[in-house]
């Protein structure tokens, strides 16, 4: 994988996060999403996620994380919760299965809305967002990482976050492939509540930003500090 490429999506994500702690409780009126560097789908909508790694590719993967983020964070959080994880009063999409199943789910209600017993539970976004960013929010959401499995491994991301802070200020004891192989070791051992393959865990971004630089230990160890932040 790329590192710059990557850390250009870890950049916006540590920014989108950050702003999403900030105004959970925000405006509920829908805000656009930018789809600047996706592959534009067209009108006709699809029945599967044409953003997964494996359809698109992994640079466009990691562009739907980015701006899925930004959208989820934007239009989404006040019902659904921080990191899609749902307070109980709306249904909670880390559960709703990679695949063609629960893209159809996903796509009916993003498009439709719901509506039950003449009251509005969801507004229809279809118009309102577009098929790209209903795409790119559907990636974002069915990459949440098991919180079950981060919190086992919080001590150890704490570990290393506090290794990293101090190698940011003098890196002269750090192996930047060891570093990355041990926070790459942990993303492994996170899966995602969806079944997707990769889970978009604080570990797998921290690991994808070391390239042997202070400044890259650096953003590596806010990363794991936002991360670990909004889990609790």
């Amino acid at each position: 994988m790329a590192h710059h490429a990557f850390k250009a999506v870890l950049a916006a994500g540590l920014l989108a996060g950050a702003a999403t702690l900030a105004h959970a409780h925000g405006d509920v009126a829908p805000q656009a999403v930018d789809t600047a560097g996706l592959p534009e789908t067209g009108e006709e909508w699809l029945i599967e996620n044409p953003c997964r790694a494996d359809k698109g590719g992994e640079a466009v993967w990691l562009k739907a994380v980015e701006i899925g983020a930004s959208g989820y964070n934007q239009n989404c959080t006040r019902c659904h919760g921080l990191e899609v994880v749902s307070g109980g009063l709306a249904p909670d999409l880390r559960m709703l299965e990679a695949g063609e199943y629960g893209d159809e789910w996903y796509m009916e209600r993003y498009i439709n809305g719901y509506t039950q017993n003449g009251v509005t539970k969801m507004p229809a976004f279809g118009d309102l967002l577009g098929q790209d960013a209903g795409w790119a929010i559907r990636t974002y959401i069915e990459t949440r990482p098991d919180t079950d499995q981060m919190e086992e491994l919080s001590a150890e991301l704490k570990e290393m976050r506090d290794r990293l802070a101090a190698y940011a200020e003098d890196d002269a004891d750090a192996d930047a492939d060891a570093i990355r192989d041990t926070l790459s070791e942990m993303a492994a051992g996170i899966d995602t509540m969806s079944g997707a393959p990769v889970a978009d865990s604080v570990a797998f971004r921290a690991a994808n930003l070391i390239d042997g630089s202070p400044e890259a230990y650096k953003a590596a160890a806010e990363t794991l500090t936002i991360g670990l932040s909004a889990a609790r």
